[in-house]
């Protein structure tokens, strides 16, 4: 088996990591993660980046949900950066998508902190 996941939802599937687990050869790396984030989650946070990049003006200058996302997650935390061949710097490091739910919920607290910093009103404040 080169590479395989298994959500451990079921006893059943419990089971089968252990048997994979007895029989794996020496060096066999297994990696275990929160549960991932769920699709309504996933869906909050792209409303959230949506309303950044709607309504704010940052430092003169409009930026797209993608790069509100990249923002973020270095102000959750903290991204690594290496040099581009021009001499700038380049974001390396993490993506949303390998975040579990927890980390996903703490998120998406920060960014309607910022949210509330900037003044920015979110569609379950208007009301």
């Amino acid at each position: 088996m080169s590479r395989a996941i298994l959500v451990l939802a079921t006893d059943e599937i419990r089971k089968r990591a252990l048997g994979w687990i007895a029989k794996a050869p020496a060096g066999t790396r297994v990696e275990f993660k929160g549960p991932k984030r769920t699709v309504p989650q996933n869906d909050r946070l792209w409303l959230l980046l949506t309303q950044v990049s709607k309504k704010l003006l940052w430092h003169g200058q409009k930026y797209p949900e993608e790069d509100w996302k990249d923002y973020f997650m270095h102000a959750y935390k903290g991204e690594r950066w290496m040099p581009d061949e021009d001499g700038g710097m380049v974001p390396v490091g993490r993506s949303t998508s390998d975040l579990d739910k927890k980390e996903h919920g703490e998120l998406q607290t920060l960014i309607e902190a910022f949210c509330a910093r900037q003044g920015i009103a979110l569609p379950w404040d208007e009301r």
